[in-house]
């Protein structure tokens, strides 16, 4: 699954970077999603949307959603949202939110802005208090990546430790192969 997150560009920028993203995600049997876009994601034919803290909620979204004539089966759409914190996560659940992501969980200087990691142990009472998937985000690295699913995350989301490769590629092989290695066996949880 890609996450398209691309704050800085225009509507037309971000439109024309997702068509050539959804070519791509079908190509290879990803899934798309768009990050707070709502019209983009359905413009493109995106497989969902991830919400931040200042998005719509999960109920306004799902409404543009069952609304619209672009998307042959609304309930297949994803909403994802962004937590930071046990109450956060519970409340995008209560919301009707398909997944969450869950993070800084190590730190990253890419979300040192926002404050202090919120550590493994943390990530831990999240999972266990909610029934929907969670991707552990923030310094997530091939390293680390057992120690994150050991503690009931569904699966993890990275920038920097792919991105930041010598050989993208292999890294991402790589990668994958430490997730299939740790992932617990699945537990009906399919997104």
């Amino acid at each position: 699954m890609i996450q398209l997150r691309e704050k800085d560009l225009s509507g037309k920028e971000l439109f024309n970077l997702a068509k050539e993203f959804r070519e791509l995600t079908n190509q290879f049997g990803a899934k798309l999603l768009v990050n707070d876009r709502i019209d983009v994601a359905l413009a493109v034919g995106a497989d969902g949307v991830h919400l931040g803290h200042q998005s719509i909620s999960v109920q306004d979204a799902r409404q543009v959603f069952k609304t619209s004539s672009l998307i042959p089966h609304p309930s297949s759409f994803l909403v994802g949202v962004s937590t930071h914190s046990l109450e956060e996560a519970l409340n995008a659940q209560s919301d009707g939110a398909d997944f969450i992501t869950f993070g800084p969980v190590y730190y990253t200087p890419f979300k040192a802005i926002y404050g202090e990691p919120l550590g493994i142990e943390n990530l831990k009472k999240v999972a266990k208090a909610i029934n929907i998937p969670i991707f552990a985000l923030g310094g997530i690295k091939r390293e680390n990546v057992g120690e994150v699913l050991n503690t009931g995350a569904y699966g993890v989301s990275m920038i920097s430790a792919i991105m930041s490769a010598d050989d993208v590629k292999k890294q991402t092989e790589d990668i994958l192969k430490e997730i299939a290695d740790h992932r617990p066996p699945a537990t009906g949880q399919r997104l």
